[in-house]
């Protein structure tokens, strides 16, 4: 399933990107994350980013529409799906 998104960067958010990526006090997830914004801005296929970040192509599919979506909070899990915050009717979501 190939996806077509160009991720277009601000250079405040590169800055922010590349400091995500040095900091070596963060959890791999949130550089890896930070890697596919900044492989995608550089228009690199997503097989190439993929490899690169070290994370399966839905992976990067998926960071890269969440950050087109939502920009650079979404990365280092500042916000949250919808679905967490509007529980679905008819659910019950209180632990006994």
């Amino acid at each position: 399933m190939a996806q077509e998104l160009c991720v277009i960067v601000s250079a405040e958010d590169r800055a922010r990107l590349a400091a995500i990526i040095d900091d070596r006090n963060r959890p791999l997830k949130h550089v890896q994350r930070a890697q596919i914004v900044l492989f995608s801005a550089y228009r690199l296929p997503v097989l190439q980013v993929a490899h690169h970040a070290g994370v399966s192509r839905p992976a990067v599919w998926r960071w890269q529409r969440r950050y087109a979506d939502a920009g650079i909070v979404t990365l280092t899990g500042g916000a949250r799906r919808l679905s967490s915050l509007f529980p679905i009717s008819g659910q019950d979501n209180r632990h006994a």
